[in-house]
């Protein structure tokens, strides 16, 4: 499976969801009640996302995994960018979009993060 199909399904699967490409064509900017939690492009060629996680796990998937580097075009900080590879690890690929999810849903009002609470138990 290519990283934006794996991706896409992994978000779309998540609710209040909304996909726009306000920056053109070619690039998917997936929000939660409107704010970015991943972007899919194209760079050079190669298929690459954005996720958002914690400094200090982003440093140590960087250390870990020569796919993911830090976040192209974002804080280098808070943001991953994650390319194209052969050696993909698909569950972990899944786990790091759920992971940037739930870190910005944990960000929003208390209103929002219990609507989704509840529509994530339906």
């Amino acid at each position: 499976m290519t990283l934006h199909t794996l991706t896409a399904q992994t978000a779309l699967k998540l609710p209040e969801i909304t996909v726009t490409q306000p920056f053109g064509e070619g690039c998917d900017v997936y929000k939660v009640m409107d704010k970015v939690f991943m972007l899919t492009f194209h760079l050079r060629g190669k298929a690459a996302i954005n996720l958002k996680v914690e400094p200090e796990h982003g440093a140590m998937l960087r250390d870990i995994y020569p796919y993911i580097r830090t976040g192209w075009h974002m804080n280098k900080q808070h943001w991953i960018s994650v390319y194209e590879s052969e050696y993909l690890d698909e569950a972990l690929i899944q786990d790091l979009v759920l992971n940037s999810y739930e870190r910005v849903v944990a960000k929003l009002n208390k209103t929002d993060q219990q609507r989704i609470k509840l529509l994530r138990s339906i």
